[in-house]
């Protein structure tokens, strides 16, 4: 019975020995690669390069002041809406002090002067109605008077401008009222009131009281490369995606490609500029950073793959078909068009229906997807 009972221990342990062997053997046996197909697809194919840049109005001006002083007041703030003609700043002038002593002078001899030429006038009106002295001689002492009180109102008049930067006849016209040259929107008020401001001179540009814009214009201003610049033409169709506004695309058209390049950061660079189509409602915010896609061929509903199935041989193209038996594949050439990088359009050799080799199947993947 002993015997028996270790005859049969040693057979069990041979076996379990044996059965471990064929496992680690199977386990270690390569298995069969499995690759995926797909059948060819209809679908648009766009070539197209992409250019950097940003979202600008077409026309921004600077609302400069006609007069040197203070901003007394402000009626306006970025995002408000003008009107050509519309009052923006109003300026306090602080004349400066030789100025208005040589008007103060001015006015001082111009009264001086129109007195004498009054009482002159007068004696002479006295002596002409009692016909001593001829018409000539009142009408010269006339003229004089006239003159005087010209040269009188003239100097009041350039007193108050020194003083306060209009007339006391013509406040509508004053040069203190700094008004918008043009329909649209304040983009920025760089100044405060009781800023200093000077206007515009041979040696100065002036200080900006506001950025104005119309922002119903906004043009793209972007950068193409050397190697890009070549494929594109003025009047191609423009795709903008803005980074801020997310899920919606905005229609442009290329109107300027700069004849000149400009090296950035090692590479030559070509400004483009395209005007942005806007819809009825839309708004872009000026200096939105945006990526235009530059339209250079586009084929609509034709037949690809991705262009990861093509394969090469010598100068031609050739793609792997599934034949009758799973995963028996066949080589077929094909000719090629249009690529946007993704997929690839198949102009001959392809039916619809046929399936092409793809990727090889991870084994763990296939595993997976067989014990689902």
């Amino acid at each position: 019975m002993k015997k028996v009972l270790r005859i049969l221990g040693i057979v069990v342990l041979i076996g379990a020995f044996g059965g471990t062997l064929f496992f680690l053997y199977n386990k270690s046996k390569d298995k069969e690669d499995v690759f995926e197909t797909k059948n060819p697809f209809v679908s648009d194919v766009i070539m197209k390069t992409v250019a950097t840049g940003s979202v600008v109005p077409r026309f921004e001006i600077e609302i400069k002041p006609q007069v040197s002083g203070i901003i007394d007041e402000l009626f306006l703030v970025a995002g408000d809406r003008v009107t050509k003609g519309q009052v923006v700043a109003r300026i306090k002038i602080i004349p400066d002090m030789v100025s208005l002593n040589s008007a103060e002078t001015r006015l001082n001899r111009a009264k001086l002067n129109n007195e004498d030429a009054k009482i002159d006038y007068d004696r002479q009106q006295k002596l002409f109605d009692k016909n001593v002295i001829s018409y000539e001689e009142f009408k010269s002492a006339k003229l004089g008077y006239d003159s005087s009180k010209e040269e009188l109102t003239a100097a009041e008049n350039n007193l108050e401008l020194i003083k306060n930067g209009v007339t006391k006849k013509a406040k509508s016209a004053t040069n203190t009222l700094v008004r918008s040259t043009i329909d649209g929107m304040v983009l920025d008020v760089p100044v405060e009131v009781g800023n200093s401001v000077i206007q515009s001179n041979t040696f100065n540009d002036g200080t900006t009281i506001a950025s104005v814009a119309n922002m119903n214009d906004m043009i793209f201003e972007g950068n193409v490369d050397e190697t890009e610049v070549g494929k594109i033409r003025e009047g191609m169709p423009i795709e903008l995606e803005i980074g801020a506004i997310d899920k919606e695309k905005f229609a442009a058209h290329l109107e300027y490609i700069s004849p000149k390049g400009v090296e950035e950061n090692g590479a030559i660079q070509f400004e483009i500029k395209a005007n942005v189509q806007l819809k009825e409602g839309q708004f872009i915010r000026a200096g939105y950073s945006a990526n235009a896609n530059i339209v250079l061929e586009r084929k609509d509903s034709v037949m690809v793959i991705p262009e990861g199935m093509l394969k090469f041989e010598d100068d031609s193209s050739y793609v792997e078909i599934e034949m009758g038996e799973e995963q028996q594949f066949e080589k077929r050439y094909v000719q090629t068009g249009l690529s946007d990088g993704i997929n690839i359009e198949i102009t001959e050799g392809l039916k619809i229906e046929d399936k092409v080799k793809g990727e090889k199947i991870d084994p763990k993947k296939l595993k997976d997807d067989e014990a689902s």
